[in-house]
């Protein structure tokens, strides 16, 4: 039976920058891709006697989500801004309330700025290869 739900927590384990943990925000949607590769969905990929030709890409993999930002002291923006410049990529490890662990080495990709109000900051972490099932 599938069970949906909230990612609850996001850890890291940095080179140079040491080890932490993000929480996401409960009932809050998210994105999951597990990377790898992909055929083209282009309908003009035949040749003349009709047969596919499969044109097969890279994809790396993201989850996307959004997680408490608490300004005054942990300051998950400052971490995440330092994680996203450092050259070196995190090894991260995302749980899901249904008991899975996915991990992949990668970093946080895009624009990182917190929603003061609600003490929210979406982001969206990506890495190379795939995102592996690790339980």
């Amino acid at each position: 039976m599938p069970v949906g739900g909230d990612i609850i927590e996001i850890t890291y384990n940095h080179p140079d920058l040491g080890t932490g943990t993000f929480y996401p925000k409960a009932d809050e949607d998210g994105t999951f891709d597990p990377g790898g590769f992909r055929s083209a969905d282009e309908d003009t990929n035949v040749d003349g006697a009709g047969n596919m030709i499969d044109v097969l890409t890279a994809k790396r993999w993201s989850v996307e989500t959004t997680i408490s930002w608490d300004m005054s002291e942990r300051n998950e923006e400052e971490t995440l801004l330092a994680l996203q410049s450092s050259p070196k990529q995190a090894d991260y490890t995302f749980t899901h309330i249904n008991g899975t662990v996915w991990g992949g080495k990668g970093k946080p990709v895009g624009d990182i700025a917190g929603a003061t109000k609600d003490s929210t900051l979406p982001v969206k972490f990506a890495g190379g290869g795939k995102l592996k099932k690790i339980s």
